[in-house]
């Protein structure tokens, strides 16, 4: 079992904390990217920043939240100094709703376009060693 899998107490406690309506999507999206383990070797699952965050040993950490101030939507975020959400943008275009060079943004209410969401964080899980190919080898 991998450390993702066994899951922390810190993180367990910070999906207790959403909204019950919240839950479930956030839950979901958990599940979503845990599964990628296959392709993208050991995922660690922490807290950073007060988010869940998940990283693996060749890629760039994703941290997902939904946050009172705008409570219809949640997000996933990258770090903004990678070229992961410019390379979705030009890839996927107006399949999702993009916040900058950090973030996908998503409707509490809405469905996860799952496919191109799995590509999406495949390639974040990635990232180190696929920087250097233009589109990150999408």
């Amino acid at each position: 079992m991998s450390e993702a899998m066994d899951g922390s107490q810190a993180v367990e406690d910070k999906f207790s904390t959403y909204p019950a309506r919240v839950q479930p999507k956030l839950l979901s999206l958990r599940k979503l990217i845990l599964s990628l383990e296959p392709d993208v070797g050991a995922i660690a699952e922490t807290l950073k920043w007060g988010e869940p965050a998940y990283q693996t040993r060749k890629g760039s950490t994703v941290r997902f939240d939904w946050k009172e101030k705008s409570p219809e939507t949640f997000a996933i975020y990258f770090i903004c100094t990678t070229r992961l959400v410019e390379t979705f943008q030009e890839i996927y275009g107006d399949t999702f709703e993009y916040q900058g060079n950090r973030a996908l943004v998503f409707s509490v209410k809405g469905r996860l376009p799952v496919k191109p969401l799995k590509h999406c964080l495949s390639l974040a899980f990635r990232y180190h060693e696929l920087k250097h190919l233009p589109l990150l080898g999408a």
